[in-house]
């Protein structure tokens, strides 16, 4: 079975703005239509950037209910549904599936870590039961397990997973994936900080949390690695280098919400157990956007 990658280019883990009522709807409709006009190619919702812990079930089914009504098929709509539950993991993909969502992405379970058989299993048995594209996570560094490339292999030959976002920020294993797995298994970057080098390693795109404020210059940072302009891709990247990693001077989306509201879009308040940013990191914040030429 040849497979088709759910997207190339940048997709972008979309924050969610709550009200003290729920999810602020308008805001959130604004943000999207932001980044539709900046030439996002996918967004991902109910991510660690949306908060999707916090989410309760309604609040989920609703925000990709509009989600997938409000973007209309101009940007591929993929749906955060991991749990370490994996009988959880599965409903969260079967309500994606019918809400029409394009894809879901499966975080490795967290907590109650598994062996490499056990994320075999535990991601086959949501891709056995729900036909939809599904992307695997891996991210250690918030879970405590990540996906060796053995693994990435054996799940390689699954018709319905699509592909990884890899967050390890371990760049040779996305060399050992893409040797062993080529096209049965596409590769994302899932930090803004890795893209060009996973890009030329054969990578489609990046996760984006950095275009929730730049979705233009990480649409061109692809861009221009898709058609092998690595020179021109990293002469880009160095404007914006310091910035991306101060998106993650605090837990995300701790920043990047903060630096929408220095931008002066609202993207609403955090919820517990995140709290604001501090005032030092603010500061810090505010000094990295200044140096791109934002005007803030």
């Amino acid at each position: 079975m040849v497979k088709t990658p759910v997207f190339k280019g940048c997709c972008t883990a979309v924050v969610t703005p709550f009200n003290e009522q729920g999810v602020d709807y308008e805001r959130y409709g604004k943000n999207l239509e932001y980044q539709y006009e900046n030439g996002v190619s996918a967004i991902v919702v109910c991510g660690t950037t949306g908060e999707n812990a916090t989410l309760e079930t309604n609040e989920r089914e609703e925000l990709v209910r509009y989600t997938v009504n409000h973007v209309r098929g101009r940007m591929k709509v993929i749906v955060g549904i991991g749990s370490n539950n994996t009988k959880s993991a599965l409903q969260n993909a079967k309500s994606a599936k019918a809400l029409g969502a394009d894809a879901v992405l499966m975080v490795t379970p967290y907590y109650n870590k598994s062996t490499q058989a056990g994320l075999i299993r535990h991601f086959t048995f949501v891709a056995d039961r729900v036909d939809i594209p599904m992307i695997l996570y891996n991210v250690p560094s918030r879970t405590g397990i990540g996906i060796t490339a053995d693994t990435y292999y054996e799940l390689s030959k699954h018709p319905n997973i699509n592909g990884v976002k890899e967050a390890s920020g371990d760049v040779a294993l996305s060399g050992a994936m893409r040797s062993r797995c080529g096209d049965d298994l596409f590769l994302w970057s899932g930090n803004d900080d890795c893209t060009i080098p996973l890009m030329s390693l054969g990578g489609l795109g990046v996760v984006s949390v950095a275009s929730n404020i730049l979705p233009g210059t990480v649409s061109k940072l692809c861009a221009l690695c898709l058609e092998n302009d690595f020179t021109g891709a990293t002469e880009l990247f160095r404007k914006y280098a310091r910035l991306f990693g101060s998106l993650f001077i605090e837990t995300n989306p701790i920043p990047v919400k903060a630096a929408m509201k220095l931008l002066g879009s609202d993207s609403g308040i955090l919820r517990l157990p995140l709290i604001e940013i501090t005032d030092e990191h603010l500061a810090l914040l505010r000094n990295a956007m200044q140096e791109t030429g934002m005007n803030i």
